[in-house]
């Protein structure tokens, strides 16, 4: 049995929110992140490794595959369903993942020119490029989701309600009009 005291603590407002949406949406959002990672690193592996591609091209082809991961399994982890709107979430997205590309591909021209000066070769190259392409795409993972969360997909429903506690709101947070 826990003890009483336990039950005495206040909940401040960011624990509720992640135990909440905010730590749930973050859930399903690294989730999505990390099937777009695996994807763009099995990618950036066979277009370095395998075609010997430069660094440019084998940022395009590996953020791409990456990106249409992420733009659907985005929109499972924001609850989006049905067609979506293209002014408010589809050009917005792409708007960001060229962002995110552009890191991208300096992250890999960074990573290829290193591991020259660094005199890597074969799968010791491979693995050097891959690692620091990991390092840059976590840098953009807390921005995008960010974006993500705060601009692109804010539930513009909840924006619009009172907080909880405010005058005219239940404990519950809904909103009850004032007694006239």
């Amino acid at each position: 049995m826990a003890p009483a005291h336990a039950h005495n603590h206040p909940v401040t407002a960011k624990e509720r929110r992640l135990r909440g949406g905010l730590g749930s949406r973050f859930a399903r959002f690294s989730g999505a992140a990390l099937a777009a990672l695996t994807a763009t690193e099995v990618a950036l592996t066979i277009c370095n490794g395998v075609f010997h591609l430069t660094a440019t091209p084998a940022a395009l082809v590996s953020w791409f595959a990456g990106a249409v991961v992420s733009y659907a399994l985005s929109r499972w982890a924001w609850n989006r369903t049905g067609r979506p709107d293209v002014l408010r979430e589809t050009i917005p997205f792409w708007a960001i993942s060229v962002a995110v590309l552009a890191a991208l591909t300096l992250a890999t021209k960074l990573g290829y020119h290193s591991a020259a000066w660094l005199h890597l070769t074969g799968a010791r190259r491979v693995l050097w490029v891959d690692f620091v392409w990991l390092v840059a795409n976590f840098g953009t993972f807390l921005l995008r989701f960010a974006i993500l969360h705060h601009v692109l997909f804010a539930d513009r429903t909840a924006a619009l309600s009172p907080p909880p506690g405010a005058p005219g709101t239940s404990a519950q947070g809904t909103h009850h009009a004032p007694a006239r």
